[in-house]
């Protein structure tokens, strides 16, 4: 194992850190950029038909990070019936847990939290390791199917679509994401931000006061699971600091792992 790996290397310690320090994601990344208004009238467009075509069996499930703040400020902004849902996963940062508390006070949203099953945890821990995920990327996405894969599915179950914050511009694994596509059991899964930039985020945050993770303002734009998230360096990819010890061609968990594309009919792409 390597030293990268052996802790979480403190935010102060990486290349950026100052600047990170000194100014906050909003300042470092909103800016409107040309045919932001489109974008965000095609976004908006996609949930209301979400609802029509879908109306209680759809669910955003959220990351708690900006791009699915900003869905959520979306739905509650033009009043959607979309219920809002998360995976506590056991091992979240203190300061994603508490937009939980945020999302209630400033939308009236009560998020729907699915968590791991206890005993399956326990066990794995016990047999695994506190440290498993850092040993090989099977054992790590064992972890990941205990803490997010089991609960989603619990999520999911008897819902006809979802609703992710995935971006093309997110990673090479994500370049191809469209807005509208089958997840693995066949159930329309809606990317809605799929042609969004970091800016146009951002932009949003800023102009609309979106709640966001504190994190977020410390270099981590992909925020998972504390022992599986760092800072980014200036210059790398959004996911560079998920999972950072594995190759990127591992860097999905299996939330998003595997597609079959197809366009609904009902929906505009």
């Amino acid at each position: 194992m390597s030293e990268t790996v052996s802790s979480l290397a403190p935010v102060s310690a990486l290349p950026g850190a100052a600047a990170a320090n000194s100014a906050s994601a909003i300042q470092l990344y909103a800016r409107e950029t040309a045919g932001f208004a489109e974008r965000l009238a095609k976004t908006v467009e996609l949930l209301q038909e979400a609802v029509y075509h879908h109306g209680a069996s759809v669910v955003q499930a959220s990351s708690l990070g900006a791009e699915d703040m900003v869905i959520t400020d979306l739905i509650a902004r033009h009043q959607l019936p979309i219920p809002v849902a998360t995976l506590d996963t056991g091992r979240l940062h203190a300061e994603t847990l508490a937009l939980l508390p945020q999302i209630e006070a400033r939308y009236g949203l009560k998020v729907e939290v699915y968590s791991p099953v206890h005993d399956a945890v326990i066990n794995f821990v016990r047999v695994r390791g506190e440290r498993a995920m850092y040993e090989s990327v099977a054992l790590r996405k064992e972890c990941c199917s205990i803490r997010k894969l089991e609960p989603l599915g619990r999520m999911l179950d008897g819902r006809t679509a979802w609703i992710t914050g995935l971006r093309r511009e997110q990673s090479s694994n994500r370049a191809d994401v469209p807005f509208t596509e089958l997840d693995s059991q066949g159930r329309t899964k809606l990317n809605a931000l799929a042609e969004w930039s970091w800016a146009d985020v951002w932009h949003y945050i800023a102009t609309h006061q979106v709640p966001y993770n504190a994190l977020h303002d410390q270099f981590m734009p992909s925020i998972g699971c504390a022992p599986c998230t760092r800072a980014i360096s200036v210059g790398e990819d959004f996911r560079s600091g998920r999972w950072w010890w594995e190759d990127a061609s591992a860097k999905e968990c299996g939330l998003h792992a595997t597609r079959i594309p197809e366009v609904n009919p009902g929906v505009s792409a």
